[in-house]
C-alpha cells in the first residue's frame, strides 16, 4: 500500500539520487531520463474457505451422500480444500481409532485439510449439577481424541446449562476449564459457537473465556445464530423473539476466534445474502486481524444445498475482493 508518507519518502530518495548521479547523460543531443520505480501495492491476502458438513445435512441424513466421503465431496464438487465435520454423522464410530485413521487417509488422498469437529448432544458443559457436568465433560473426550486422529485443530462445543446467569457462568467456567485441560494434552482447542440462549450473548461468553483463562479456549463466531430466547439460536426460527446484534457479537467473539462460520440462508438477484451483510462481516474480520479459514454453512430452504454452497462461496469471494481492494487502492 502506497501511503502519502511512503510517497514523499520515495520522492526524497529519488531526488537525492538524481542530484548525486547527474540529471542526464548526453550523446549526440540525445538524453536518457532516470526514473524511480514505485513499489507495487501489497497483494490481496488469500481467502481461505472451508466447508461445514452441516451445509449438506439433508443429503447426509437422507443417505444420499456417504459421510465417509465428505472430504472428497468438498474437493471434487466444490473445489474446497478444508472441511469442518459434524459429530452427528459419526456417532457409531466416535471411539473407533481405525475409523478416524482411515478418514485422515481419505482426506489426505484428495488434498483436503481437516479443521474441526462440531460436537452436539453430549451433555451440558454448564450443568449446575457437578456430577452431570463432569459426565458431560467426559462425554466430549472421545471427540477430542477423534479430532487429534483427524489432524484437526479444534472441536466446537455448546455453552448450554441451567440456573441463573451467575450459576451458569460459574458452571461453564468450571466445565469448559476441565475440558480444555484434557484437550490441551492432545493439542486441541475448545471453541464455543453462538448457538442460542446465553451462548449468543457475546459479552457473557467472552467473560467466561477470560475467567477460564485457558490458551486453548476460544470461539467459532457464526454469522447467523444470535437468538437469545431459543436453544440452537437461529434467527430464522419463528420462535426467536430476542436477538443479539449479530455484528456486535461477531466483533466481540473475534479476538478469541479460531474459525469463522459464514451462515447463509437466501440470496437476492445480485447474489447477496438477504439477511446478513457479508461485506460488513468480512470488514469485521479484516479489522480484527483474522486470517484463518471462513467456513461455508448454508442453511437455506428455498434452493438446493449444492446451489446454496456455491452461492455462498461466490459471495465470500466477491465480498473479500471488495473489502480488500477498497483498502489497497482507494486509500492510495
Amino acid at each position: 500500500m502506497i501511503t502519502r508518507r511512503s510517497f514523499l519518502k520515495n520522492t526524497a530518495y529519488s531526488t537525492t539520487a538524481l542530484s548525486l548521479g547527474g540529471l542526464t547523460a548526453c550523446t549526440n543531443n540525445s538524453s536518457t531520463q532516470t526514473t524511480t520505480k514505485m513499489p507495487a501495492p501489497k497483494s490481496i491476502p488469500p481467502l481461505k474457505i472451508s466447508l461445514a458438513q452441516w451445509s449438506l445435512n439433508r443429503a447426509f441424513f437422507a443417505n444420499e451422500l456417504d459421510a465417509k466421503d465428505f472430504a472428497k465431496i468438498a474437493k471434487n464438487d466444490y473445489d474446497i480444500s478444508a472441511v469442518e465435520y459434524v459429530n452427528g454423522f459419526y456417532k457409531d464410530s466416535a471411539s473407533d481409532e481405525g475409523f478416524w485413521q482411515d478418514m485422515k487417509k481419505r482426506s489426505e488422498a484428495v488434498g483436503v485439510k481437516n479443521l474441526l469437529i462440531m460436537v452436539d448432544d453430549e451433555g451440558d458443559l454448564g450443568n449446575s449439577d457437578d456430577s452431570e457436568r463432569k459426565k458431560a465433560v467426559e462425554n466430549h473426550y472421545k471427540w477430542v481424541n477423534a479430532a487429534k486422529l483427524l489432524g484437526c485443530h479444534s472441536i466446537r462445543v455448546n455453552a448450554f446449562g441451567d440456573g441463573t446467569e451467575t450459576e451458569l457462568y460459574a458452571a461453564l467456567v468450571d466445565g469448559m476449564g476441565q475440558l480444555c485441560d484434557y484437550a490441551a494434552k492432545e493439542n486441541i482447542n475448545i471453541l464455543i459457537e453462538n448457538h442460542g440462549l446465553w451462548s449468543s450473548n457475546g459479552q457473557f461468553i467472552t467473560n467466561v473465556i477470560k475467567k477460564a483463562n485457558r490458551p486453548n479456549f476460544g470461539t467459532l463466531p457464526d454469522f447467523g445464530n444470535w437468538c437469545l430466547n431459543e436453544k440452537w439460536g437461529s434467527t430464522q426460527n419463528n420462535k426467536c423473539k430476542e436477538v443479539y446484534d449479530r455484528y456486535q457479537g461477531v466483533a466481540e467473539f473475534l479476538p478469541y476466534a479460531k474459525g469463522y462460520s459464514a451462515k447463509s440462508y437466501k440470496f437476492d438477484e445480485n447474489g447477496d445474502e438477504t439477511i446478513i451483510d457479508y461485506y460488513k462481516m468480512i470488514q469485521i474480520a479484516k479489522d480484527g486481524g483474522y486470517d484463518g479459514y471462513i467456513g461455508i454453512e448454508f442453511e437455506g430452504e428455498t434452493m438446493s444445498e449444492p446451489d446454496g454452497i456455491r452461492a455462498t462461496k461466490t459471495l465470500l469471494e466477491k465480498a473479500w475482493a471488495k473489502v480488500y481492494r477498497t483498502d489497497e487502492f482507494i486509500r492510495r
